[in-house]
């Protein structure tokens, strides 16, 4: 397992080197290179588990942290002198619903866990939409979108103009949604057989 360990530590550094060196991997230190260095002489493991089943069970899953408080009402099942009952999911067990009874104290001592302190926001933008840098980041995107734009309708023209400048026989298997793509005639269905349930 240290072997594994050591060579997805050292996978992800050359990967995230050779992403610096190329260009396609930026970073806001002085000197990413010397951070690699450090992170390379640290003993570490890369933190791997299965990939969601897919967006809306990644917004689900986000959902329940970002848009909720750390246990809702409904879960809540009884109040009987000073302990508190309410369901649970055992993921681990496959065991859709349980129940736990605890102290007050240590019910609220868990809720409180999942209370963010003073001064920290639960949603935080970062990347294209970091408050400091989101307003020239958002225009400059939508620069290049109008640049793309633009581009693609230059290009839709002139390839319309030279399909339209091509002789019909050389249009004749072009595909008529795309104009880009060529028909292929596999066979021919006779109009009998095409009635034929």
């Amino acid at each position: 397992m240290r072997i594994l360990a050591q060579l997805c530590r050292a996978k992800l550094l050359h990967k995230l080197e050779s992403g610096l060196n190329d260009g396609t991997l930026c970073s806001n230190d002085i000197d990413p290179h010397a951070r690699l260095r450090v992170a390379a002489r640290n003993n570490w493991v890369v933190y791997s588990k299965p990939p969601f089943a897919g967006p809306r069970q990644v917004l689900r899953y986000l959902g329940r942290y970002t848009h909720r408080v750390a246990i809702s009402n409904h879960r809540l099942v009884a109040l009987d002198h000073d302990r508190v009952t309410f369901r649970w999911n055992d993921r681990a067990r496959n065991k859709p619903k349980r129940l736990m009874t605890l102290d007050v104290q240590e019910f609220l001592r868990r809720f409180l866990l999942h209370v963010l302190p003073s001064g920290l926001m639960r949603i935080r933008h970062y990347g294209l939409l970091a408050n400091p840098t989101r307003r020239e980041h958002l225009a400059r995107c939508r620069q290049l979108i109008d640049d793309i734009r633009e581009n693609t309708a230059e290009s839709d023209r002139s390839t319309s103009h030279e399909q339209s400048a091509r002789p019909l026989a050389d249009n004749s298997t072009l595909c008529p949604r795309c104009h880009i793509g060529h028909l292929v005639r596999v066979g021919s269905l006779s109009a009998a057989r095409a009635r034929a349930p």
